[in-house]
């Protein structure tokens, strides 16, 4: 029991004593009247502190804590103990919001923080310069009408790390931003932007280089490969020696423009910032082409056989033959002879499906996060046997990317691979009936 009871109890036990003694001397009516009256000031020393109590909590100052005896006294020495402490609780919270503040302002990229219906809470410096807000004029607005970039609103409602639109403002020509957001706290977002204006330079210079360069080197290939050509189809007989050399000399030149072609078609898939040309087509008839590809490279030495469900994927039908027919044909290339080549297409959960499964060599787990890499190899004399240019999946992943797509791989060495790729369901239409 605490002391508050304890005090109460007492004070009711006096009032009783003191009834009692005076009505064995003034008689019980005198006795119950001096009871009454004494619960009466009891009652009036309780409300008169409650009074104080609530007059005092209107502006708690250590200077005017009341002066009180017994339980009350205890009573407002807590409560003031209490307050001093979420006084000095206040303080350091706002001491850390300062320092966060600070420290948000110094950052190079742009923070915005958004409510969980997206609506802007601050933001700070950097953001109002990179995005074109203003924090104190646009708090509350919703940064969707303000930020005019296509998909914003789905990077939004997905707010995962790892995902990202670049932004080019128009007020701010040449400035290059990539966006993300992240989910933190309660329902709270953050939409960060990075300054990739140098990168993205310096990028546009590299893939400048090499598409000059491979415009640059196809030519005289070309004239030598036609050279080439016309001497081998020479009716007049060459030694056996010569005739050797010659047709080492034709696989390479056929391989060096093999290789042009892919850094052209790579480099123009960097290159070009605008959304590719989009149509509806039925898939089937793409992966039917593409099979009858596989089987002219394969020349018998495969089983190549699809299944496919109907449906229709809206694209570049040019860039999709291009990346699913490289992951077929290198399905084909590192398959041994009497292999077995699946290519196949499935709707699940709305999600468009072509994989390419084989049963190849396979891949070790360590070397699948760096397949799409330019010019990586798992095996390099095995990739020279096989011609290819190890640029086949960078082309895929780009292709891939342009259309909101992912690319999944799951390989077992000595058992085979299976490369899939996965298009978001808005791509993806089932034929009616």
């Amino acid at each position: 029991m605490n002391t508050t009871w304890i005090s109460l109890l007492l004070r009711l036990a006096l009032i009783a004593l003191f009834s009692a003694t005076v009505g064995s001397w003034q008689g019980a009516v005198a006795g119950w009247a001096t009871g009454c009256l004494g619960l009466l000031v009891l009652l009036f020393s309780h409300t008169l502190q409650l009074s104080r109590l609530q007059h005092w909590l209107k502006r708690p100052v250590s200077q005017t804590v009341p002066d009180a005896w017994g339980a009350w006294g205890n009573i407002f020495i807590e409560i003031y103990r209490l307050l001093r402490q979420e006084a000095k609780a206040r303080e350091r919270i706002l001491a850390d919001l300062e320092i966060f503040s600070q420290a948000a302002e110094a950052s190079p990229d742009g923070l915005v923080i958004l409510d969980a219906d997206d609506h802007i809470v601050w933001c700070n410096r950097i953001a109002e310069q990179h995005l074109g807000l203003r924090g104190e004029r646009d708090a509350g607005l919703l940064v969707t009408n303000l930020i005019r970039l296509p998909r914003l609103a789905e990077l939004l409602s997905g707010a995962c790390e790892g995902q990202s639109l670049l932004y080019r403002p128009i007020e701010r020509k040449g400035m290059v931003l990539s966006i993300e957001a992240i989910r933190f706290g309660k329902n709270r977002k953050l939409l960060i932007s990075f300054d990739v204006t140098q990168i993205e330079r310096a990028d546009t210079i590299r893939r400048d280089f090499v598409a000059n360069v491979s415009h640059e080197l196809r030519t005289p290939l070309t004239v030598i490969a036609g050279f080439i050509e016309h001497i081998l189809e020479e009716p007049v007989p060459a030694a056996a020696e010569t005739q050797h050399q010659l047709g080492i000399m034709n696989e390479q030149v056929s391989r060096m423009l093999r290789l042009v072609d892919d850094l052209l078609t790579l480099s123009r898939l960097e290159s070009e910032a605008q959304a590719p040309q989009e149509e509806e087509f039925d898939v089937r008839d793409l992966i039917y082409d593409v099979s009858a590809e596989a089987r002219r490279l394969s020349g018998g030495r495969h089983s190549i056989t699809c299944e496919v469900v109907p449906a229709f994927l809206k694209g570049s039908r040019d860039e999709l033959h291009s990346a699913f027919s490289n992951l077929v044909s290198n399905a084909v290339r590192y398959t041994p002879e009497s292999g077995r080549i699946l290519l196949h297409w499935e709707v699940k959960e709305g999600k468009g499906v072509f994989s390419v499964e084989d049963s190849g060599i396979g891949i070790a787990e360590e070397h699948i996060p760096r397949l799409t890499e330019r010019f990586y190899r798992v095996d390099r004399g095995r990739s020279r046997e096989s011609g290819g240019t190890g640029l086949g999946l960078s082309i895929v992943k780009h292709v891939l990317l342009r259309h909101q797509a992912s690319l999944e791989i799951a390989s077992v060495p000595g058992a085979g691979s299976t490369f899939s790729a996965v298009f978001p369901a808005w791509r993806v239409t089932l034929p009616q009936g």
